[in-house]
């Protein structure tokens, strides 16, 4: 009933989308020119920092107006598509850049490399400009990401007198696989891995490993090969599960949020998950439970992990395409994109943004995440022609077998490169 629900709401607010954008872009015969804005915001703060923005930018740009447009990020892709093929998409797009490759060779999404201010292409690091690079043309500004971190039990971490890792002293994977293992006991877990979801986390992980997985070669064409490094994180979690029991098997079918409860309970001592989850901990932990945020584990790359920020694009069709980059270039300005930033519990790709002191307190994590932005990476799949096929059909039911021990190693490698190369090569001819 509820997948029901969800799917009829998803299909309400596309065409809740779509019937704003008839007639709401474009000039009008006063000549002041309307451009909608289409936010994903969905948390209180964040959607209250998106619109003020807006407020205050129509306060000032009296001949620009901002339209905001509310959606939604359970449908935005398919909303989307629909809205680029009926052109009525709305003028600047918020999104994830690893939904943005399909738009971007599809011609629907503006390349913004000539409309772009100088301020903001300084600003924003090149290692976040790669996840909205396609065949060379950027089709959307990456301001907002996230890593993932551990959120861990205070009180266990101490009265286990394990050692308590730090960005500059992070764990290996051997010593987190040894930890976890020592902070297990009657009644709990050292971890729980909430792998609903697998694939992102895994590929994401396994950067610090040294793990790729794809490989382009010099006709641009991308492959699949599974090395050592892209073996390292899936070992550590079907070890934790099944040969250690340090990692709970019920959790593997879990969201991120399922596995509060658990960790609030003592159920876990910690429990993977993106930046932003410390919302949640922060609002729904009991009265006097002592939570703390660690780094993930390094490999042979480090602290290294793959990220999709969040970005703002242009859609190519238009007629407006140098007032929304004005509009996008006014939300990330360094104090306003530290606003955006706070209101999403996430971390700003701007360098004059991340470096507001408020964004390096101890409290709640804040200095923790912070330390980690210089080791983000464009996720390995980011510009993969093919990538939703292959996650939906190869990976996720493979990661999900290899972790609940119903397939071994050989067999995992065997569908993600043979079965994953054959879904690429449609895509590749």
């Amino acid at each position: 009933m509820r997948a029901v629900l969800r799917t009829a709401a998803a299909a309400a607010t596309a065409l809740a989308l779509l019937l704003t954008g008839c007639g709401g872009g474009g000039g009008r015969a006063d000549g002041r020119i309307t451009i909608r804005f289409q936010s994903l915001a969905w948390q209180k703060e964040s959607v209250d920092a998106n619109k003020q923005l807006v407020k205050e930018w129509n306060a000032s740009h009296p001949d620009v107006r901002v339209q905001y447009v509310q959606g939604s990020w359970d449908s935005v892709h398919d909303q989307l598509l629909t809205s680029f093929e009926g052109d009525e998409a709305p003028d600047v797009i918020h999104d994830a850049s690893d939904d943005l490759a399909d738009f971007a060779y599809g011609g629907y999404l503006a390349d913004l490399r000539t409309l772009l201010p100088d301020r903001l292409t300084a600003d924003i690091p090149q290692q976040s400009w790669q996840t909205s690079t396609f065949d060379g043309g950027v089709y959307g500004v990456p301001f907002l990401q996230e890593p993932r971190v551990l959120i861990a039990n205070t009180r266990v971490l101490k009265a286990s007198g394990v050692r308590i890792p730090t960005p500059a002293r992070p764990w290996s994977w051997t010593e987190f696989r040894r930890i976890t293992k020592e902070l297990t006991g009657k009644g709990r877990y050292g971890v729980a891995w909430p792998l609903k979801e697998p694939v992102s986390a895994t590929l994401n992980l396994g950067l610090s490993a040294g793990g790729e997985l794809f490989h382009r070669g010099a006709d641009g064409k991308v492959t699949l090969a599974m090395d050592e490094g892209d073996l390292v994180v899936p070992r550590t979690i079907r070890d934790q599960v099944g040969t250690d029991h340090s990692a709970a098997r019920t959790a593997l079918g879990m969201g991120g949020g399922d596995t509060l409860p658990g960790l609030f309970g003592g159920k876990y001592a910690m429990v993977p998950l993106g930046f932003s989850f410390r919302q949640q901990v922060a609002e729904q932990a009991p009265k006097g439970f002592e939570w703390t945020v660690l780094p993930a584990p390094a490999g042979s790359a480090g602290l290294a992990q793959g990220v999709s920020p969040q970005t703002l694009s242009v859609a190519q069709d238009s007629p407006h395409k140098k007032e929304a980059v004005e509009f996008i270039d006014f939300l990330l300005r360094p104090a306003n994109m530290v606003r955006l930033a706070k209101g999403d519990w996430m971390l700003p790709t701007g360098r004059a943004a991340l470096a507001d002191p408020s964004l390096h307190t101890a409290d709640r994590g804040w200095a923790t995440g912070a330390a980690l932005a210089g080791a983000l990476r464009s996720a390995p799949a980011q510009s993969v022609r093919g990538y939703p096929e292959w996650k939906d059909k190869v990976a996720t039911p493979a990661f999900q077998e290899y972790y609940s021990g119903a397939i071994d190693v050989a067999e995992l490698r065997k569908r993600l490169v043979q079965d994953g190369n054959r879904v690429l090569a449609r895509y590749q001819r």
